[in-house]
């Protein structure tokens, strides 16, 4: 895992210490933030289910003003603080670790992200769909930017629409999708 452009361009990342973290490769990564070039410079982005924070860090490479990392699993957690100080982009940075669902839930906590990075365990679209729903509600309601933009990754077979969000873009790669939205609000 690297960064594969920008002012960190490779910069190697430590890769996910379990399984449980999907890391994306560097195709499918440039390809997606071919598109995403035009809003990176002074973005602030969100980067849900972070893993080890390769989109966010991607981002900020790419010239974001601040990314922020949410991340429930602990061994991911400390890869992620670990590959922040890697870039050193602590001043630029803030992890959340915890239930995100929680965080978006709670009416004090609140943002503007241009660009949210939603990338759920493929086991959620099944398991906790509801919730995805609802986050991504709490996300239009209360945090995204006017325009913002949403990038979900997902497998093939499975996938979600989100009130509030206007599907504008998609891509597949092997047996993952990506879809882009727009805040339609």
């Amino acid at each position: 895992m690297r960064i594969i452009a920008g002012e960190f361009r490779g910069r190697k990342l430590l890769p996910p210490a379990t399984d449980a973290t999907r890391p994306i490769t560097d195709r499918v990564k440039q390809s997606l933030f071919d598109i995403l070039t035009p809003l990176l410079p002074d973005a602030v982005v969100y980067d849900c289910f972070a893993g080890t924070g390769s989109m966010g860090l991607e981002s900020l490479s790419r010239g974001a003003a601040h990314a922020t990392f949410f991340e429930a699993d602990r061994s991911a957690i400390t890869r992620l603080k670990q590959n922040i100080q890697t870039v050193d982009v602590a001043d630029r940075s803030t992890v959340i670790g915890g239930d995100i669902f929680r965080w978006f839930a709670d009416p004090k906590t609140s943002g503007k992200p241009t660009i949210v990075f939603l990338d759920p365990p493929y086991r959620f679209l099944v398991e906790r769909a509801a919730e995805l729903r609802d986050l991504a509600s709490q996300l239009v309601a209360r945090h995204l930017a006017h325009e913002g933009i949403v990038v979900f990754r997902h497998e093939v077979d499975e996938s979600l629409d989100f009130a509030g969000l206007s599907a504008f873009d998609q891509r597949t790669y092997g047996g993952m999708t990506i879809h882009f939205f727009r805040s339609i609000t």
